[in-house]
């Protein structure tokens, strides 16, 4: 097992830019590994109609103004953006961020995102079907664009079905992510590894990631880890307190 990786996801809702900026600045300056956004229009809790940013603007400034993280949205819905567009947009940020990019995709759930900004709600399989022909159009557009992205921009694919969620990650992706308690990431990793067999993939060529909130989980760092985590990213809401972060890269440290 390699060094145990720490991120953070700054939620994007119920805040200013100005403080979103100094937490990333903060994130960036404490030396996390990477620094997260998620993807969508409005606050997923508390006031829905609460102050929200939207993420790829947000990943463009966090490119200019940090140093050293890697840096993505955890995840993108697939269907936001014309697929194309979306590689020509992860490909310049890259650019701007000096390689330090994630493509991080998803097959989108937040219903209301849809219904506000006009875009078709289809079935969950309709939707699992749309990441895996994005996901062709992606790859084919990067050997297109010149230049092509700077650094290896991993594709990271946020799921968690069992049926068709985790093979289309052991098919197409660099990096996993999805959240729960460490027995239930456990079994979600073990299925993974799994479908990798199954469709001829190197399990070890697969980020195992895992988003954690709040105090307890934090304590569970290590029993994250026995299931297989890679990469622990803790999520933050406003104020941006990133203390939790300090404190699990200090435990991680000590071993």
């Amino acid at each position: 097992m390699g060094a145990i990786r720490i991120g953070v996801q700054l939620q994007p809702q119920h805040t200013s830019m100005a403080d979103l900026r100094d937490a990333w600045q903060r994130a960036d300056t404490l030396g996390v590994d990477s620094i997260w956004v998620w993807d969508h229009f409005y606050p997923l809790y508390g006031d829905p109609d609460g102050a929200h940013f939207e993420g790829w603007s947000i990943i463009a400034g966090m490119a200019a103004d940090t140093r050293t993280a890697k840096l993505g949205a955890m995840v993108s819905c697939n269907t936001y953006r014309n697929p194309d567009l979306l590689a020509d947009m992860a490909r310049t940020v890259d650019h701007i961020s000096g390689g330090r990019l994630y493509l991080g995709l998803g097959s989108g759930w937040f219903e209301r995102d849809y219904v506000e900004y006009g875009y078709p709600f289809t079935t969950g399989p309709g939707r699992q079907a749309a990441l895996v022909e994005s996901l062709g159009r992606i790859t084919a557009r990067f050997a297109k664009l010149n230049p092509p992205p700077l650094g290896p921009m991993p594709i990271m694919l946020g799921a968690s079905g069992e049926r068709v969620g985790l093979r289309i990650v052991a098919e197409h992706a660099d990096a996993w992510n999805t959240f729960g308690l460490p027995e239930l990431y456990a079994h979600k990793n073990a299925v993974l590894t799994d479908w990798c067999v199954k469709v001829g993939r190197d399990p070890a060529t697969i980020e195992r990631t895992v988003l954690i909130m709040g105090d307890e989980q934090l304590g569970q760092w290590r029993d994250y880890v026995a299931a297989g985590a890679e990469h622990i990213i803790v999520g933050v809401d406003h104020p941006f307190d990133l203390e939790p972060v300090e404190r699990l890269m200090g435990a991680v440290r000590a071993g």
